[in-house]
């Protein structure tokens, strides 16, 4: 009889990290879904490592019975022969030719969803290919004009106004129409993906004391309260914009359901503390549902099996409550 649960496409990252011998991990679990690891399905049997014992490696084959301890590959092969550890630039397009496999399957249906395992972005990038990261991939690929990147726990989800740019390009990358669509983007999938039916968002202001009354920087000022005082025309909730560093305090995260924080290194390292490597990134704004691991390629530990899946495990989670809802 055939499998009929929701597909999950997992997609491996880099293959000299450690994303193949995490997603190993995943066919020790009943996920309640079907995990498909898009990536080599040679890569994948030599990843095994301690789990070779516990864990078969087979060619995936749509509508096909699952079976416990067995890991489905929808094979993608390398391009390029890969030593655990050791990047290389000829894998980039095999990189690129996963999440391209993932984001069609998505698109198409096939997929319920897709959870990302890292992948290095300076060796693409030496490929001659330009990339920023999944998330702008994404929404180059998909054709969204704005997503939002979000990390969630810790029992926290901190959402990015800007995500990957130099510091000094961030006070001109907040303008009243990205932080409003920002906004609009993770109100609305608070509501839609998350199930909270009236989300109360926190948002940091930009400078030190939230711009102390115009003396640290007037972008509270002229940009920030401006949209905030819009939107709550609006109806939406929104508290601030609150100084970063009182904003993530016990007794103000309490009172709402997301912070929104400027820019990358506002926000992130209080969740990162916080989730202790169980942490998920999800991308907003999407027309398919992707979370990710929030945590790096960590080729030092690729290959030694000591690798932790602990953030991959809660990235499929996230993926399948999300994709169960929005099919509801």
């Amino acid at each position: 009889m055939g499998d009929c649960r929701p597909v999950i496409a997992v997609t491996a990252g880099e293959p000299a990290g450690i994303g193949p011998e995490l997603c190993a991990h995943l066919a020790l679990r009943d996920w309640g879904a079907r995990p498909v690891v898009i990536g080599s399905l040679e890569l994948q049997r030599q990843r095994l490592g301690a789990l070779a014992d516990r864990v078969r490696v087979r060619a995936w084959t749509p509508g096909a019975a699952s079976e416990s301890g067995t890991l489905d590959v929808l094979d993608v092969p390398l391009a390029a022969p890969c030593r655990a550890g050791t990047v290389d630039p000829a894998n980039a397009r095999h990189v690129l030719a996963m999440l391209d496999r993932a984001i069609d399957g998505c698109v198409s249906g096939e997929f319920a969803a897709m959870v990302t395992a890292p992948v290095h972005k300076a060796v693409i990038n030496e490929a001659g290919i330009a990339f920023s990261g999944h998330t702008e991939y994404l929404a180059e690929r998909t054709s969204t004009p704005r997503v939002v990147m979000m990390l969630v726990g810790g029992g926290l989800r901190v959402a990015l106004v800007t995500t990957h740019l130099p510091l000094a390009a961030v006070p001109a990358a907040i303008t009243p129409d990205v932080l409003e669509r920002t906004l609009r983007i993770l109100h609305r999938d608070l509501v839609g993906r998350f199930g909270i039916a009236s989300p109360r968002i926190l948002v940091a202001g930009l400078n030190p004391h939230a711009g102390e009354g115009g003396h640290m920087g007037r972008e509270e000022i002229e940009v920030i309260e401006p949209v905030l005082a819009r939107l709550r025309a609006e109806g939406m909730h929104l508290v601030g914009p609150l100084p970063a560093d009182t904003l993530f305090v016990p007794h103000t995260l309490e009172k709402g359901d997301a912070a929104l924080a400027m820019y990358h290194d506002q926000g992130l390292p209080v969740l990162k503390h916080a989730s202790f490597g169980g942490g998920v990134n999800v991308t907003l704004g999407l027309p398919i549902v992707r979370t990710s691991v929030d945590h790096g390629t960590a080729l030092d530990l690729a290959g030694s099996g000591r690798a932790d899946p602990g953030s991959l495990f809660a990235a499929m989670e996230l993926a399948v409550d999300i994709a169960g809802r929005r099919h509801d």
